[in-house]
């Protein structure tokens, strides 16, 4: 239907008077955080900041590059490009706060890693467990010319460190919003790509952001189904 997008935007649409009504089931709301129970989990390095200039240096900085150097990333790096993403930047009142806005504060996107050059890190397509900052191995050895054919056939991503695939459980936004949710998971995972792309840049690292991607084929990298989650974005990084 090449008139998806037109049809998306009218049927999600609030209009004054025509607002949904009804309060939330509670009972049926879905956990924030996915699991891998059976995973070998990494812990990441602790996050620190690091002696990387201003916010204003990295805005200045900031750009699409798709050349990476052949040297790896640090797990140090790793570890503060996770955190920076769409780490928990303190806890309050019981709640995680994290670095990037989500509506609702419902959190529907998920982080995976594909890992081909990180020292002291194992090649792998990896899950970001957030609440204890660690990563959940999922299939192990170098995938990069997979992901790179999943990406449209990008080559940059086999020359990158690692690229992160960002997926969306659309229910966990679903279950208050709608349909209207949908519209909020994109500018959901814009935020976290940003705070990623300004997290890159303060440590001089090369990164170029993905939306185009062969849908099917990225959602079999991670095992999952493209309905209930699904793959949106990626962003490949590596160094000068």
């Amino acid at each position: 239907m090449n008139n998806a997008g037109d049809i998306f935007q009218q049927a999600t649409k609030y209009t004054r008077g025509a607002m949904p009504a009804g309060g939330l089931d509670w009972a049926s709301q879905p956990e924030l955080y996915k699991v891998y129970p059976n995973a070998t989990k990494t812990p990441l390095p602790k996050v620190s900041a690091p002696d990387a200039g201003t916010l204003h240096d990295a805005l200045i900085r900031r750009k699409s590059e798709r050349r990476f150097a052949p040297s790896p990333l640090t797990a140090e790096q790793l570890s503060y490009l996770l955190w920076a993403a769409t780490g928990i930047s303190h806890r309050q009142g019981g709640y995680d706060m994290r670095t990037a806005p989500s509506a609702g504060a419902l959190y529907p996107i998920e982080t995976y890693v594909a890992i081909r050059s990180v020292s002291a890190i194992d090649p792998g397509i990896y899950h970001y467990a957030i609440a204890d900052h660690a990563l959940e191995l999922l299939t192990p050895g170098d995938h990069s010319a997979a992901v790179a054919r999943a990406a449209l056939d990008q080559e940059m991503c086999v020359r990158a460190a690692a690229v992160f695939i960002w997926t969306a459980v659309f229910q966990r936004s679903k279950w208050k919003y709608g349909q209207r949710a949908y519209r909020y998971v994109y500018l959901d995972a814009g935020h976290i790509a940003q705070n990623l792309a300004l997290a890159a840049a303060g440590l001089n690292l090369a990164a170029c952001h993905i939306a185009a991607l062969y849908d099917d084929e990225a959602n079999a990298l991670l095992n999952i189904d493209g309905t209930q989650e699904s793959t949106i974005y990626m962003t490949a990084i590596g160094q000068h």
